[in-house]
C-alpha cells in the first residue's frame, strides 16, 4: 500500500471511531436519561426536586461539544490542513532567514 493510500485509510479509519464514538455517547446520553428520570420520578437517590434535568442539561452540553468536535472542527482540521499551515509557517520562516541573510551580507560587504 502506497504512503497516500495508508493515509487517506488512516484518516477514514480515525473519522469512523470518531463517529462511533459519538453515537454511542449518544445512545449513552438517551438510556442515561431515561434511567435518570425514572430515577427522579421515584426518588431513589432521596432528592425530591427535579434534579435529573440538571444533569441531563450539563450531559447533553457535553455531547453538544462532542458533535461539535466531530462534525465540525475536526472536519475542517484534518491532515490536509495541519499540511497547510506547517508549509505556511515554514516559508514565513524561510522569508525572515533569507531576509537576516541578506542583511548580515549587506553589512559585511559595507565593511570591506
Amino acid at each position: 500500500m502506497e504512503k497516500e493510500q495508508y493515509e487517506l485509510y488512516e484518516y477514514a479509519r480515525k473519522r469512523l471511531n470518531q463517529k462511533k464514538g459519538l453515537y454511542f455517547h449518544f445512545v449513552l446520553l438517551t438510556l442515561g436519561s431515561i434511567f435518570l428520570f425514572i430515577a427522579n420520578h421515584f426518588e431513589a437517590f432521596g432528592f425530591k426536586s427535579n434534579w435529573c434535568i440538571w444533569v441531563i442539561t450539563f450531559w447533553g452540553f457535553l455531547f453538544i461539544l462532542h458533535f461539535i468536535k466531530v462534525y465540525i472542527t475536526d472536519r475542517f482540521m484534518n491532515k490536509n490542513w495541519e499540511r497547510e499551515q506547517i508549509d505556511k509557517l515554514v516559508s514565513k520562516q524561510q522569508t525572515k532567514i533569507d531576509q537576516l541573510s541578506t542583511k548580515i551580507d549587506e553589512a559585511s560587504s559595507k565593511k570591506n
